[in-house]
């Protein structure tokens, strides 16, 4: 196995562009430098530059062994932080993006929470309910609701066993009347989310084997998934949110689920990250934090409804 010592070298001689920037940057010799990376070439039996009198680039061996070296030395450093965490808790930066309605009506508060507790942490949020590229956004992780679209990202579970709820404002059922099936809400007033001008209004529920897709529509539309809750609110028509977004309104009463033994859209939540080797301390407390509280805010929603006349 390489040592640690001749892996800086190599990738501080990489990411420098020579040998003699590496060494000053490591403070060593030039000598000991070259001494190093033709170590680590003699043990891989590959050259990882192509060198000349003038200059000295990567070979593809090399481009592809820079990799895996940056991966390697990213995780100790890491590891080392981990250590050092002790009583001070986390630290450094956490890049994190997030649905918009359930980033700041719920997510907010959590963060200050872990804030509190971490005091050495920074916290960087993106909120938008439009899919990020974890790829090219610069976030850590971004927390979503879904089984995620591209398998090649790794998903973190935070809340499986997580639904959609069709709901309404009191004020609007005394208006309009309570629905008793999916299918009797074709006669109400839908409040619908849309993402590039794509209304979602097919709704799908489910109760036992038994699934229905139903077709809303209404006056009222929007992208931005807080909005359409503020809409349901003030009365405006039902809204199909994830049981996340509304726990608290229906814990409080302000929106009160619909159609009783129907089960809305499965969608579970996932923390999404590019590759493992983000898989940070700091991402793996964040997923137990946010495990724990999505538990605890759907039975305290779940409770509400099961205590209710009638239940959900």
């Amino acid at each position: 196995m390489s040592s640690l010592f001749d892996l800086e070298v190599f990738a501080r001689t990489a990411e420098a562009g020579s040998l003699s920037a590496a060494a000053r940057a490591l403070d060593i010799s030039p000598a000991a430098a070259s001494m190093s990376l033709k170590r680590l070439e003699s043990r891989l039996g590959v050259r990882l530059f192509a060198r000349s009198t003038r200059q000295q680039r990567l070979t593809q061996e090399g481009e592809r062994y820079l990799e895996a070296t940056r991966l390697a030395l990213g995780a100790l450093e890491e590891g080392e932080r981990a250590l050092k965490v002790g009583a001070q808790g986390l630290a450094g930066v956490l890049q994190l993006a997030a649905p918009s309605d359930f980033g700041r009506t719920v997510l907010l508060g959590w963060l200050d929470e872990l804030r509190a507790e971490n005091p050495q942490l920074q916290l960087h949020l993106l909120l938008n309910d439009q899919p990020n590229d974890p790829y090219r956004e610069a976030v850590d992780v971004a927390l979503r609701f879904g089984v995620p679209a591209d398998s090649s990202l790794v998903a973190l579970p935070v809340l499986e066993q997580h639904h959609r709820v069709a709901c309404a404002s009191p004020a609007y059922l005394a208006r309009h009347g309570v629905p008793q099936s999916p299918q009797e809400l074709t006669n109400h007033r839908a409040v619908v989310y849309q993402r590039h001008g794509r209304p979602y209004n097919l709704w799908r529920f489910a109760r036992g084997t038994q699934v229905l897709e139903v077709k809303v529509d209404g006056d009222y539309r929007c992208d931005d998934g807080e909005v359409a809750r503020r809409w349901a609110l003030a009365g405006n028509g039902i809204v199909y949110k994830a049981w996340l977004d509304v726990a608290a309104d229906i814990r409080a009463g302000r929106l009160l689920p619909l159609l009783e033994g129907w089960q809305g859209e499965f969608v579970p939540v996932y923390l999404l990250c590019p590759h493992r080797a983000q898989l940070s301390e700091r991402v793996r407390v964040l997923q137990a934090f946010l495990r724990e509280r999505c538990r605890a805010l759907v039975d305290q929603g779940a409770s509400v409804v099961s205590a209710a006349p009638g239940g959900r």
